[in-house]
Order: C-alpha cells, then sequence, then structure tokens
C-alpha cells in the first residue's frame, strides 16, 4: 500500500490505545477514554506530527443500549463490517498465546485533517481469520467483554502484537505511547529487542536493557483508584503470555503477587503523566515514589462544536478549528448572535427529544444535561435524591435529559439508571426527565451543544479528567459540577460556571459526603442558577462568553498535543 511506504520515510510516535472512538459508526469505543483517543490523533493530524495508532478492531463493539419498559438497560452486540470502512493491509503477524500461534491481521483507516491534509493512520489489529482456532478468532470481537483471562490476551495482541505489526509494515518508532495499561506488554516485546549483548553476566537482569526500553515509552494514566488498574495472577500469566522475559525479571518490574499493567508500564517509561493537575497529585499518592506529571486531558474543538456555534465562530474567528487559542476573542461576537446560536442548538435538541420520548419538553425552560458512564461514583442520581425538594425547587422550571451506559458487569451502574427512570415518572407531572437510551458521539454532540446547564456530579477524587464539560463549553454551555478532574483547573465560581460542594484539599484522597454536595447543588440551583437564567439574561450570556473565552480556548487537544510534543515526545 504505497500511501503506508510513504508514511514509513520518518520515525513516528505510536499511540496505543485500547479503544479509540472517532466515528459514531465505527464502534471501536465505549466512552471516555476512547473518544479522548480519537480527539488526540485527529489533533495529531491537524498539528503534523509524525504520528501512528494501535488498538482492536471489536467486530462486535462495545454494546448497543436498550433500555425496556420498566428501566432495565439490555445490551445487544454491535456488529460492523470493517470491509465497508477501512482497508486491509496485506501484512500479518504471528504471536503465541498459551502456546498457540495466533495469526493477527490488520485494518487502516487514515485520519486526515480537514485543515491541513495530513495523515495520522490507525491500525486495528484482528484475529477473526480462518487458520486461528475459534476462540483465538473471537479475541477481537468485544471490548471490555469476558473475564481476565480473555481481558489478558486482548492485551497481548494490543501490546505485543501491535509493536510486531508496526515492525512488519516497516514503521521507524522513536517513541511508544501507552494511552492507560492496557497496552503495557508492548514493553516485553521492546525488552526482547533491546538485550544487551553480554557474554557472562552474574544476574540475568542485567541482560535487559531497561533504560533504553524507558527511553522509548511515554505512559499516561486515567485511572484516580487502585482498584482500576488491570492485574494478573503470575500463574495465567505463565500459561497465557509464556515467560516472554523470565518470570522474577517480571516481577522486577511489574508487581511481586500480580502483574499489575500500570506498574509494569511506569516502570519502563521515561514520561509518566495524569490527566489533570489534581489527578498527577492523587496518582502519586497511589504510587510513591514515581515522578508523575499532569497534562490536563482537551477535546477536539472541530468535532465537538455543533453546526450554529460553528458558523458563528466562522464569522468571527476565523481559523478557529486549528487555532482554538482564538476562543479567547470571543467578545467580538455580538451577545444576541451567541443566544441565537444557542437557541439554535437548544431547539434542534428539544425536537429530537420530543419525537424519541414524547417528553413535551419546551424552548425556554431552562435544560439540565447528565450524559457519561453509568456507574455508582459518578453519582448520576445526586440532583434526584430528595425529589420533594427538587419539586419545590425545580417544578415548571427546569428540565433534565440524561443518558450514559453502564458496563455490562456494574450491577450499581444499572441500579443508577432504574433509580433515575422510576424517579423521572415519579416527578413527571412537575419535571419533564428523561433517559435517552444508546448513547454515542452523535448523540453526545447534540446534548453538550443544546442544553443550557452541564452536570457533573462525580465522587471526588474519582474523576480523573472528565471531558464532557470542556465539550459543552466549545458550544457556550455552562458548567455547574464538583470540583474534581479538570473542573478544578476551568472553574471560576460564577464566571465560567459553578462548583458542587466544599473545595478539594491539597493532594489529598477526602471526600465530601453525598449529603454535602447534594445540599450544596440543590442551594446554587436555587438561589444562584435559576435566578440568573429567568432573571439575569445578560449575565447568563457573559458567563457562557466566559465558557468560551476562558474555557475552551484552553481546554482543547491542540493544546494537549503540544504540551505532549515538548515535554514527552522530544525529551
Amino acid at each position: 500500500m504505497k500511501y503506508i511506504q510513504e508514511l514509513t520515510s520518518e520515525s513516528k510516535i505510536a499511540y496505543f490505545s485500547m479503544e479509540v472512538g472517532f466515528r459514531n459508526d465505527i464502534p471501536t469505543y465505549s466512552g471516555g477514554l476512547g473518544v479522548l483517543a480519537g480527539d488526540t490523533i485527529k489533533s495529531a493530524a491537524d498539528l503534523n506530527l509524525p504520528m501512528v495508532a494501535v488498538t482492536l478492531i471489536y467486530r462486535k463493539g462495545f454494546f448497543r443500549q436498550e433500555i425496556d419498559a420498566g428501566g432495565r438497560q439490555v445490551e445487544h452486540p454491535e456488529e460492523w463490517n470493517p470491509a465497508e470502512q477501512m482497508s486491509l493491509v496485506p501484512q500479518k503477524i504471528r504471536l503465541t498465546i498459551e502456546d498457540r500461534e495466533v495469526a493477527v491481521q490488520a485494518w487502516v483507516y487514515n485520519i486526515s485533517s480537514l485543515v491541513t491534509k495530513w495523515n495520522v493512520p490507525i491500525f486495528f489489529l484482528d484475529t477473526d481469520l480462518p487458520e486461528n482456532a475459534p476462540e483465538d478468532r473471537q479475541l477481537t470481537h468485544y471490548l471490555y467483554g469476558g473475564d481476565d483471562r480473555y481481558r489478558l490476551k486482548q492485551e497481548m495482541v494490543l501490546g505485543i502484537g501491535g509493536v510486531l505489526m508496526l515492525r512488519a509494515l516497516g514503521f521507524r518508532i522513536k517513541k511508544y505511547h501507552m494511552n492507560e495499561g492496557h497496552a503495557a506488554l508492548l514493553t516485553l516485546e521492546l525488552l526482547k529487542r533491546h538485550r544487551r549483548d553480554i557474554e557472562s553476566v552474574w544476574d540475568e537482569r542485567e541482560i535487559w536493557d531497561v533504560e533504553k526500553v524507558k527511553d522509548l515509552c511515554v505512559f499516561t494514566t486515567h485511572t484516580p483508584v487502585e482498584a482500576g488498574h488491570d492485574k494478573f495472577p503470575y500463574d495465567m500469566v505463565r500459561q497465557v503470555v509464556g515467560e516472554t522475559i523470565p518470570i522474577d525479571v517480571l516481577k522486577d518490574l511489574a508487581g511481586k503477587d500480580k502483574l499489575n499493567m500500570t506498574l509494569l508500564a511506569m516502570n519502563l517509561s521515561q514520561y509518566i503523566n495524569g490527566v489533570a493537575k489534581k489527578h498527577g497529585e492523587v496518582s502519586k499518592i497511589l504510587f510513591p515514589g514515581y515522578k508523575i506529571q499532569a497534562i490536563t486531558n482537551g477535546v477536539h474543538s472541530f468535532t465537538w462544536t455543533c453546526e450554529s456555534f460553528a458558523r458563528l465562530y466562522d464569522k468571527y474567528l476565523p481559523g478557529w478549528a486549528n487555532e482554538p487559542e482564538l476562543f479567547v476573542r470571543i467578545d467580538k461576537i455580538p451577545p444576541v448572535e451567541l443566544w441565537d446560536a444557542h437557541m439554535e442548538a437548544k431547539k434542534k435538541l428539544v425536537d429530537f427529544v420530543n419525537r424519541l420520548t414524547g417528553a413535551s419538553m419546551d424552548y425556554d425552560t431552562l435544560t439540565i444535561g447528565f450524559a457519561r458512564r453509568a456507574t455508582a461514583y459518578k453519582r448520576a442520581n445526586l440532583l434526584l435524591s430528595d425529589i420533594e425538594r427538587l419539586k419545590k425547587i425545580g417544578s415548571g422550571r427546569i428540565q433534565v435529559i440524561y443518558a450514559g451506559k453502564a458496563h455490562p458487569k456494574d450491577g450499581d451502574g444499572k441500579r443508577n439508571i432504574e433509580e433515575i427512570i422510576r424517579k423521572a415518572g415519579v416527578l413527571k407531572d412537575s419535571i419533564k426527565i428523561v433517559y435517552l437510551q444508546n448513547y454515542n458521539m452523535d448523540l453526545a454532540l447534540q446534548m453538550v451543544s443544546g442544553v443550557d446547564v452541564w452536570l457533573n456530579t462525580p465522587m471526588r477524587p474519582r474523576e480523573a479528567s472528565g471531558t464532557s464539560g470542556m465539550k459543552a463549553a466549545h458550544n457556550g454551555v455552562i458548567n455547574f459540577s464538583v470540583l474534581d478532574g479538570w473542573w478544578i483547573e476551568g472553574h471560576i465560581e460564577g464566571y465560567t460556571g459553578w462548583s458542587i460542594g466544599p473545595p478539594p484539599t491539597e493532594a489529598t484522597l477526602t471526600q465530601s459526603t453525598f449529603e454535602q454536595d447534594a445540599e450544596d447543588l440543590y442551594n446554587k440551583l436555587e438561589n444562584l442558577v435559576l435566578p440568573t437564567y429567568y432573571n439575569h439574561r445578560e449575565i447568563w450570556i457573559k458567563m457562557m462568553e466566559n465558557s468560551i473565552g476562558k474555557v475552551a480556548y484552553y481546554f482543547n487537544s491542540h493544546r494537549m498535543m503540544r504540551r505532549y510534543v515538548t515535554e514527552a515526545y522530544i525529551r
């Protein structure tokens, strides 16, 4: 394939991610981590960065969500045909899993910048080949499916298989960037490749050139709690991976009791970072002794700006799509035109919701949006924790749109959805509340641009970063959020939005209580948010301007990628 040969002429940054979300009809993502990866690659293309990306194909996707009449989530496979969207490269590689040879092929999709015309290829690894055993053909069928053994095999394909595939394609790699620990096994393949030529050693550990591998690797962690890091028993590792390097050497690098993918990545990366300043601090507490930096996430401005705002920016801020720092000039836009652009997006969302649900929402009522993965720590039920008080505050004055998938094995997340739908039924005569099924990228853009307020209520410090509020800010939507993740950096009280709960303490895991946060949410909704929206429209529009000029101008993936280049890639 000629264009792949051309791309191999310059040494590349290889970006490895378990999931990548960049198009709604290519379901190779589950949520924030994958969409962040997609935004990263899009910005790399816009900025002419020499990058290639590696992930898995997931022929049956994450899942398509259906919510039944009882509010229960039902999961369906989201089957699609890669051949309709991508090209198959002729090269194949083989790796040994459980003492069996497994063939791996790759599909390629080119992310091409609309601005610079630069291309970044994404290689989707695929084991669904006739020569493989039936169980091996399924390894690249489901994202986050199966048990720990299935996950370890997938991570072998991603990490080890990814390095082998890039080598087979002729790429020269100067940095391997692991987006989370899922790809950490790539370090084992690099250790095999970079062995010292020592004829006689007392300790076999000296053969493995750890410093050389560290110089090649960058690691970004996204998980602020110990339980969220992938760990595998060494008995399973022996059976599945084999002794790629001696187990005693592996234990030195990845943990004595279990193979901890995060530790493996940290011990073999020269540059390590969290995804917000607070998350970097929390990560240092979880992993003492490691030098952990922080590069706060961003979103791809062009992708996450709705049509009405894109037209407005084109008119008054030409070049914004590839220079989002131009948002700082937001005061060039007349307030009336800013409001008109917002109302155009809001009407599209309200009409869509009404067609889908028959909820009879209207254009003038303050509309709150909440959409993210449905899991307990996100606390989507915080707004509904005291429905009598909410009814007293918001009857006829607010309407709420929810969306989000729970992982198929997350019982608490599923119950959270059921609780919201049940309480929505109780409140139906005073507050209109809907839960939209099958949250995806298209629905996300409609929601982050069409609501008036973007709500986020995580349990601190569980939100490593969060990016949906950044997307909302690109469309002039005001954030109302717990001070965690990125919002600690983006928040100026009453200016860029509102906080929920007490200020965070220094670099600790201290959590405010559910009751404290609920009380603050209700107080500010009643005494600040609603009065500003209904009685002080000029202040509301000024806060919309601040969301764009003080938040969107900074919390974008172009700024993020420039920092990765200067701090991680060219060190």
